[in-house]
């Protein structure tokens, strides 16, 4: 039995009999002779796995036509098609055409830390790359504390660093090295006369040590957070609730100078601190609400009895001059007439009398 068969352009067929692999056509005519098996495939496309690959590979026409890569559990290869990265290739063998594309590969030893320089910045994020690879970056304003396996390793400036995915364990902190605050909310303390008040405060404080502050301490803001909380529990502990609200500027600088040294021993530097609010109790509000409403109000007593005073003064320098003097008086008459006569369509006046008292009688 005879049969024809035609290998496409860029196609391998593999002809088997009873399973065993006869030979291997490219692309053409051929004719074949009995019953065989044939299998086709499509050289743009990865050569697949089979149960008897190890079998098919000792056949040198197919060998010849293949590019077999074995990656080791310790390593990686990166693959490239014309020259742009393709895939990587964790641990195991993959099999290749040769003809169908120019493929090239790249070996990398992955058990140890850093990544070489030679495999390009702009591939480590593509495709399946950070399945191998760690990533980070430091902030422009940040540097990282680099540790390798819990021991610390070194200063870190801005930029993006890149490690192997392995089993050695690797952290890195990122700290703002920049002045930044921190906001202490909601400290209930009871004063000295026993008012429980609720206190906002504040501190400004800047990084100055990164060993000290991160690798000789641990969590050194939490440190930094109980220092003051103390101090400003102590502070407003001591005093009545007039002395503070009396004396809050004071209070700050108090507890600034107190805690300084404390929170410079940690590696940073305190700039600043200060109370933000002072929150009362609601019986201890309504009190001083109207304890200022009274204060206002005679305050406004005050002011009203020194005009009250003044107007009544200037009304006794004001008699006295018209006492003194006729022509004033005169022009007094005149300045009421001025003012009724806005005020009344037409008055009536018999001459040659006192003005005054006509209007006395005319209105009285």
């Amino acid at each position: 039995m005879m049969r024809k068969l035609q290998v496409k352009t860029n196609h391998v067929a593999l002809v088997f009999k009873q399973g065993e692999l006869q030979k291997v056509y490219t692309a053409g005519q051929y004719w074949l002779w009995g019953k065989k098996e044939v299998v086709e495939y499509n050289q743009a496309e990865l050569f697949p796995m089979r149960r008897d690959m190890d079998a098919l590979l000792k056949n040198e026409a197919l060998l010849a036509l293949l590019e077999v890569v074995d990656v080791m559990d310790n390593e990686v290869v990166l693959v490239y098609r014309n020259n742009i990265f393709h895939t990587a290739l964790a641990a195991g063998r993959y099999i290749y055409w040769k003809e169908a594309q120019l493929y090239t590969f790249e070996r990398y030893a992955i058990d140890g830390l850093e990544v070489p320089s030679t495999i390009a910045r702009n591939i480590r994020t593509k495709g399946n790359m950070l399945n191998f690879l760690r990533v980070y970056t430091v902030g422009a304003n940040e540097k990282g504390l680099l540790f390798v396996d819990e021991q610390f390793q070194g200063i870190l400036n801005a930029g993006d660093y890149c490690y192997w995915k392995n089993e050695i364990k690797v952290q890195l902190l990122s700290v703002d090295v920049r002045q930044q605050t921190m906001d202490m909310n909601g400290q209930e303390i009871l004063t000295k006369d026993k008012v429980q008040l609720r206190i906002n405060f504040n501190i400004v404080y800047q990084v100055r040590d990164l060993l000290l502050a991160y690798v000789e301490n641990k969590e050194v803001e939490k440190q930094m957070y109980n220092s003051v909380q103390l101090m400003l529990r102590e502070k407003v502990g001591r005093m009545s609730f007039d002395e503070l609200m009396e004396n809050k500027e004071n209070v700050s600088q108090a507890i600034f100078d107190e805690v300084h040294n404390q929170i410079s021993a940690l590696g940073i530097n305190l700039k600043a601190c200060g109370i933000k609010d002072i929150i009362l109790p609601g019986d201890i509000r309504e009190i001083m609400n109207q304890v200022l409403i009274a204060e206002k109000k005679a305050q406004a007593n005050m002011i009203t009895r020194r005009e009250e005073t003044a107007a009544t003064r200037s009304l006794l320098n004001t008699a006295k001059l018209m006492e003194e003097n006729e022509m004033l008086m005169r022009l007094k008459e005149m300045e009421y007439l001025e003012k009724i006569a806005d005020k009344v369509g037409e008055i009536s006046l018999s001459g040659g009398g006192n003005v005054l008292k006509e209007l006395k009688a005319l209105f009285g």
